[in-house]
């Protein structure tokens, strides 16, 4: 399948994978629309018109319904259509679990799980009226096998999990795809912190002894974007980390 001229939203995509996925898209003459609670840097726009695509920014956090919502009639509004969604706005608060408060727990489900569930939930509405669509969600393989420390993150990504797999049987009858990517270590910002000791120890995990890079998961977006006979399914960016009998 084509995906010239598609319009696409990719949440949290002022950097990192979502950065990089939207990019991926431009690549493939996809129309973007970027997302971040910030302003996103002008650079980031250039990169992405400087493959000859129009961009749309749209600033606002998808944890508020109604913000979410503006988000997807701004994109009809902008381009006519919605034809793709990728869902990777998200943030982590690592905590041991009993030093975990109410708002600790809180404020990662609402970005990373409910902010999900009220993009799902407007733009199915357009695409059920086209009778056509592609929705990513991003998971992690934290929401498959847990992580000491990580209690809500785990949570709200496993929920991510839920959510695709009932999303993509309610939607599938008008030719909507739902499925989800569960990355494990990808170079990010958030992988150069960690020391030289703990990279090491990651990647003894890792069957590949390699961190994956953010465009392994931005080509994985795509394929699921051109692919319109899978749905339902979570695939895993993780060199082997968690593999699934």
């Amino acid at each position: 399948m084509t995906l010239k001229d598609k319009a696409v939203i990719v949440t949290g995509s002022s950097r990192g994978i979502g950065k990089a996925i939207a990019l991926e898209f431009a690549k493939k003459d996809c129309n973007i629309v970027l997302n971040g609670r910030k302003p996103i840097a002008d650079t980031v726009v250039q990169e992405i018109e400087a493959e000859g695509v129009r961009c749309h920014c749209f600033i606002g956090d998808v944890s508020d319904f109604d913000c979410a919502k503006q988000l997807i009639d701004e994109t009809k509004e902008v381009f006519g259509s919605v034809d793709i969604l990728v869902n990777n706005a998200g943030i982590t608060n690592d905590k041991l679990l009993m030093r975990m408060s109410e708002d600790d727990f809180d404020s990662i489900l609402n970005v990373n799980l409910k902010g999900t569930f009220n993009t799902i939930r407007h733009a199915s509405s357009v695409m059920l009226k086209q009778r056509s669509g592609t929705i990513i969600n991003l998971s992690s393989v934290i929401g498959q096998i847990g992580n000491a420390g990580q209690a809500n993150y785990a949570a709200s990504k496993a929920g991510v999990i839920g959510l695709t797999k009932s999303a993509a049987r309610e939607l599938a009858a008008r030719g909507i795809t739902v499925n989800a990517i569960a990355p494990g270590f990808i170079e990010t910002d958030m992988t150069d912190e960690l020391s030289d000791k703990v990279k090491e120890l990651s990647k003894q995990q890792i069957p590949l002894n390699r961190f994956g890079t953010v465009e392994d998961v931005a080509k994985a977006a795509v394929f699921l974007s051109e692919n319109k006979y899978i749905t339902g399914q979570v695939i895993n960016i993780d060199g082997g980390m968690v593999m699934n009998g």
